[in-house]
């Protein structure tokens, strides 16, 4: 399995390439570059299986790299600190992505996900992803859902509510489909409250857009516009009461 790892650090580019070595065997060409010429001309005589990209580089952006390659053959991982808009266009991506400075379970689990996705083509996902930086202002109009067989491309004004499966979240999307995904309902609220999504109950999380009515009685029901009741609890009565005023 070859890598390339992009960074204009040298302290950030030799700890990865090290803790690559000491926990990833599966691992065996690690290659660096610290610049987007470098980097591009490296990518296309290594041709890596695996592509660890900085968000920040000297003379631009990872994302300016990636918009001037003609394909892209590798397994993504974003490399980044705390940049608030890159993270949340890696999120709605549904793209990985690490933070400085770099732990090494974040790293092993991230070679895992790549490594399994290995033989699937990026193109279309990093297309989305581009497209979002580039609209980084806007609120995103899609997100990236992924279960264990097909990668799902979502209108968010599609999506009627979240319900918390354990460490899986269902999405419940206009048409009566339904999506299991392997993040949980937390990790979403904070991603889709921006928008407008409230957390109704400790199990559900609702798009405003698709509510038809307020049942106060016995505790609290949202009813849908597909007809869907949504528990509301207590503590969050208030909270979904001042939503819907807006």
């Amino acid at each position: 399995m070859k890598v390339l790892i992009i960074d204009n650090e040298t302290p950030i580019r030799v700890a990865l390439h090290e803790m690559l070595l000491a926990y990833c065997p599966e691992i065996t060409h690690i290659k660096e570059a610290s610049d987007i010429k470098t980097g591009i001309d490296t990518i296309g005589w290594f041709n890596p299986d695996i592509l660890f990209l900085d968000v920040e580089l000297d003379e631009g952006t990872g994302f300016d790299l990636l918009s001037q390659l003609p394909a892209y053959t590798f397994q993504l991982i974003f490399i980044t600190a705390h940049d608030k808009y890159a993270i949340n266009a890696f999120r709605f991506s549904a793209m990985d992505f690490l933070l400085k400075p770099i732990d090494p379970d974040d790293l092993m689990h991230s070679v895992g996900r790549a490594i399994k996705n290995i033989q699937s083509d990026p193109s279309k996902q990093m297309a989305f992803l581009l497209e979002q930086v580039k609209s980084k202002h806007e609120p995103p109009k899609k997100i990236i859902l992924k279960d264990m067989h097909k990668t799902y491309y979502v209108r968010i004004e599609e999506i009627l509510f979240l319900e918390a499966e354990g460490i899986y979240t269902k999405f419940n999307l206009m048409g009566n489909q339904q999506i299991m995904v392997s993040k949980n309902l937390k990790e979403y609220e904070s991603m889709l409250e921006p928008l407008g999504f409230v957390r109704t109950h400790h199990s559900f999380l609702v798009n405003p857009e698709k509510i038809k009515m307020f049942d106060k009685s016995e505790g609290g029901m949202l009813v849908l516009e597909d007809g869907n009741q949504i528990p509301v609890s207590q503590r969050k009565r208030d909270l979904v009461l001042k939503a819907l005023e807006h």
